[in-house]
């Protein structure tokens, strides 16, 4: 699209939308190889979380823009040779694109100044217990934590996370990229090894950018990716510095990458990547993941959508608003309603805790909207039936397009 000077806020919300491959026809079979291309050229990485409570995270944003594919296609690609992805902290942790490696070794250097300060007191108080966890990788690898921890101390974190010191030490050499995951076991935890026997030899072998040159491809990655952001946005999308990040946009913007653009309603200044697309609609109706690359950032997320929203796992019962893994439903350009969901893999139901309808949507036509989304993503989780919901302001309508939707009177 030729750069405008300002847009409007429907303008700029389908751009987004665009840009993160929601305006991309569906797959007409199974989805293969080149549909997760595709997405991943979208999305650019997408972020993993241990929660289990409905799918892993990082399998739902091919979900959201796929509709139902085999999960097998991602971990083919991240833990199969020839290996397209690898696990490092991108946004957080998260599956990147093996060609991004040489991109993210300046926070491989970095180890020992920004990695977590467990991990930190662990490589300066401890380095030759760092040193023993490396040579046993490399001699008995892939490992797991519990296959080397041995009779090491245990403590446990602010988080009730039980991190033997075994553990922070391998986490301190993934930070460093001294070692990397060659898998995952059935309980998702990784087995380590050394880069050389699981990275292809092309890309360890590839020059490394100085730090600026990295932040102006990850930059420009992110601008990609968003279609049109704020900079704290650009620069939220990899984590990265603000000087660095700040540097990175003007250099786009310079080299014609990035345009500098309003964007209506926004006080923050923003910038439209030089790809972004401008589709006259998006269609399509489908769940979103709180760890989606489309509402990581909750202040865009806000502003573009209307959607205050946040992931209430860490909130305590009694003060959750919308339940403990609420999932936004997408309903063509706009947010219609959110839910919470649980999959109930024993008796083979998707559980709806509560529904909730945004303002501004006909409560029937969402219900009826997310009823055939529940039974779509139901069979794609291997789930039988979709339970009606247990509370919320749209539990109501939610239950009888359910019970429509599955042929019960």
């Amino acid at each position: 699209m030729a750069a405008p000077e300002s847009l409007s806020l429907a303008q700029a919300r389908r751009v987004a939308l665009a840009a993160q491959g929601f305006a991309d026809p569906p797959p007409t079979d199974v989805p293969a190889r080149r549909h997760l291309r595709r997405v991943l050229d979208r999305v650019g990485l997408i972020q993993m979380d241990s929660v289990n409570v409905l799918q892993r995270a990082h399998y739902l944003p091919l979900y959201s823009r796929l509709g139902p594919y085999p999960t097998a296609l991602l971990d083919t690609a991240a833990y199969r040779r020839p290996r397209e992805l690898f696990e490092y902290w991108g946004h957080e942790a998260s599956l990147v694109p093996v060609g991004l490696h040489p991109a993210l070794r300046w926070r491989m250097a970095k180890a020992r100044d920004a990695a977590w300060g467990g991990m930190r007191r662990i490589a300066q108080e401890q380095p030759e217990l760092v040193a023993w966890v490396r040579d046993e990788v490399a001699a008995r690898g892939p490992l797991t934590a519990a296959e080397i921890e041995h009779d090491a101390p245990r403590e446990t974190g602010n988080w009730g996370w039980n991190w033997s010191t075994v553990k922070r030490a391998l986490e301190f050499l993934f930070w460093a990229g001294e070692v990397t995951a060659a898998d995952r076991t059935p309980s998702f935890a990784r087995r380590y090894d050394l880069p050389e026997r699981v990275l292809p030899p092309v890309v360890l072998a590839a020059p490394t950018p100085t730090d600026a040159e990295a932040y102006r491809a990850l930059v420009g990655i992110a601008a990609r990716s968003l279609g049109v952001a704020a900079e704290p946005e650009l620069r939220d999308y990899f984590r990265l510095p603000v000087a660095g990040a700040r540097q990175a946009v003007a250099e786009l913007v310079e080299a014609g990458e990035l345009t500098p653009v309003t964007v209506r309603g926004w006080r923050q200044p923003a910038y439209l990547h030089a790809t972004a697309r401008l589709p006259r609609w998006v269609r399509g109706n489908t769940l979103v993941s709180p760890f989606d690359p489309l509402v990581w950032e909750r202040g865009r997320t806000e502003r573009l959508f209307g959607l205050s929203y946040r992931i209430e796992i860490y909130v305590p019962a009694a003060q959750r608003v919308h339940g403990y893994y609420v999932l936004p439903f997408l309903q063509g350009e706009r947010f219609t309603a959110r839910v919470d969901l649980k999959a109930d893999r024993k008796a083979g139901v998707l559980l709806v805790p509560a529904a909730w309808v945004e303002p501004g949507a006909d409560p029937g036509e969402t219900a009826v909207a997310l009823a055939a989304e529940l039974h779509r993503l139901a069979g794609w989780l291997g789930l039988s039936a979709v339970a009606p919901p247990a509370a919320g302001d749209l539990a109501v309508p939610l239950a009888a397009a359910l019970r429509s939707a599955a042929g019960v009177p």
